[in-house]
């Protein structure tokens, strides 16, 4: 029904360490560059569904001319709004991705990351961005990509009733259009690499994971990394 929040159980029961996954997630920016080669969100309106503490916030106010963020767990809304208090431009409101509460044709650019939007029965998050999304704006979604790099296939692992080629045919049949990015989660210790398995996985699953982990070579010179694959799904309005 509208408005029916989906539990996010990592980032709404473990936030601190949700935050050290999202400081280590994509250390080299891949994910902003397929963003930002479909559309430049300097001094235009964005919308970022599902903001969780705000992560990505700062990011779009750099340069754009407004950023809402919409979350629907209100101590994440508290935390988005905390970190964002210094940036005039970010405003941070309680809703959801199917009822997003902001006016018709009021945003350029719309952004969802690991929130909500993972293929089919998502149909009324789409609706709503059709309605809020200006003619000639642009969606993205950043999901999951399961068929492909270590991360994906712990991913398909623990959630196997997730297909990824089915996913990848929604967006399609929708017009979306699709950027693999391959990335990488960066750790400065197993022990941080392991906190993050633990709220990705159920307990049987992290188990093997962190067994994998404690044999194979994901430590070099940097810290400890995982390849990890994600699709950049967008589309023109």
């Amino acid at each position: 029904m509208p408005g029916t929040v989906i539990p996010s159980p990592n980032i709404w029961r473990h936030p601190s360490t949700y935050e050290l996954e999202s400081h280590s997630f994509d250390p080299d920016g891949l994910v902003a560059d397929a963003l930002l080669s479909v559309a430049d969100w300097a001094g235009l309106d964005v919308l970022d569904i599902g903001c969780g503490t705000g992560f990505q916030l700062p990011l779009f106010a750099s340069s754009a001319r407004s950023v809402v963020g919409v979350e629907p767990h209100d101590d994440l809304v508290k935390l988005a709004r905390r970190r964002t208090s210094s940036l005039p431009s970010v405003h941070v409101v309680a809703g959801t991705a199917q009822s997003l509460p902001l006016p018709d044709a009021s945003v350029d650019v719309a952004h969802a990351r690991w929130a909500y939007f993972f293929g089919p029965g998502c149909e009324l998050g789409l609706r709503e961005l059709e309605r809020v999304v200006r003619r000639g704006g642009t969606a993205f979604v950043v999901d999951n990509d399961g068929t492909r790099s270590t991360f994906g296939r712990w991913f398909r692992s623990d959630y196997p009733n997730i297909d990824p080629p089915a996913v990848e045919r929604f967006w399609s049949s929708r017009g979306w259009s699709r950027i693999p990015v391959l990335t990488e989660l960066r750790f400065e210790s197993r022990s941080d690499l392991e906190a993050v398995v633990d709220i990705e996985f159920d307990e049987p699953t992290a188990a093997r994971i962190r067994a994998e982990i404690a044999e194979s070579s994901h430590q070099d010179a940097t810290g400890w990394s995982v390849d990890y694959a994600v699709n950049v799904f967008w589309r023109r309005f």
